[in-house]
């Protein structure tokens, strides 16, 4: 996994307002029965292994990711949560410790962006999954943001995210692919939804933890690697993201599309 982000103190916040930002579009219609075990892929610093755990008191969530640091803050968040049904591995996605065949359901949530071989690792994956089980996905799409005021600068801002993650060999529009890539993996039953974020000044909280505090500082992160790749200079980088800083005002507007995939093992 090439994760451009890093793991430091100011990324897990980020993930923090991400996760805060979406819960709704992303838990509210994902609920897995009692008795059920559920392999959480790349479980990061544990904040959708929170919702799901609490949505499905009585499934086991099996959680894994490859950061020692992530896990110890995952770890951390679902001990506060007074959660009792995860238990949590270090471990590297083509080298599962796991046996063949011992989940009920797969949930991969923001990983595939990150993998130079997604269609590799769904494949991979289905080896873990027990006939009829399911596998939920939810991935963004950076080629899917508009804005108002627009502003052709802060699209600059935003391609220079986009364009590192391709030079690592990931993929930054990979939500509008999920369709085909679970299709190409041999799953049935695929269906994908878009999950819209629309953020005006009505939405007050969603301007802090969406706008301001998930995408804007997703892309304000990478301004020292775009300069250094010489992908853009700074004053124009900086322009972008005042003005994507702008969409956050009371008349301003932020619109986001994150895809939701599920599917069957035949």
């Amino acid at each position: 996994m090439n994760y451009i982000h890093g793991y430091g103190a100011s990324e897990a916040e980020r993930l923090h307002d991400q996760a805060t930002s979406v819960r709704d579009l992303l838990h509210a219609d994902t609920r897995y029965p009692a008795g059920s075990v559920v392999l959480e892929v790349g479980c990061g610093t544990g904040e959708q292994t929170v919702s799901l755990a609490g949505n499905s008191p009585g499934a086991r969530i099996v959680a894994f990711d490859r950061e020692t640091r992530s896990l110890t803050r995952a770890r951390a968040r679902v001990a506060a949560a007074g959660l009792t049904n995860v238990e949590f591995h270090r471990a590297e996605l083509f080298a599962l410790p796991f046996r063949r065949a011992s989940f009920d359901h797969l949930f991969v949530c923001f990983v595939l962006e990150h993998l130079p071989r997604p269609l590799d690792a769904l494949v991979l994956l289905k080896d873990f999954l027990r006939p009829g089980g399911t596998i939920t996905v939810f991935e963004g799409d950076h080629g899917s943001p508009f804005f108002h005021p627009d502003s052709e600068t802060a699209y600059r801002a935003i391609w220079c995210q986009v364009e590192l993650q391709r030079r690592v060999g990931t993929n930054a529009y990979i939500g509008r692919q999920l369709y085909p890539l679970l299709r190409g993996a041999g799953y049935t039953n695929v269906v994908v939804t878009p999950r819209n974020v629309y953020v005006d000044g009505s939405r007050p909280a969603l301007i802090e933890s969406f706008t301001k505090g998930t995408f804007t500082a997703m892309v304000e992160a990478v301004r020292s690697e775009a300069l250094a790749q010489q992908l853009i200079d700074a004053e124009t980088f900086d322009q972008g993201i005042a003005d994507l800083y702008r969409t956050a005002s009371p008349d301003g507007v932020f619109f986001y599309t994150f895809f939701k995939g599920t599917a069957t093992l035949a």
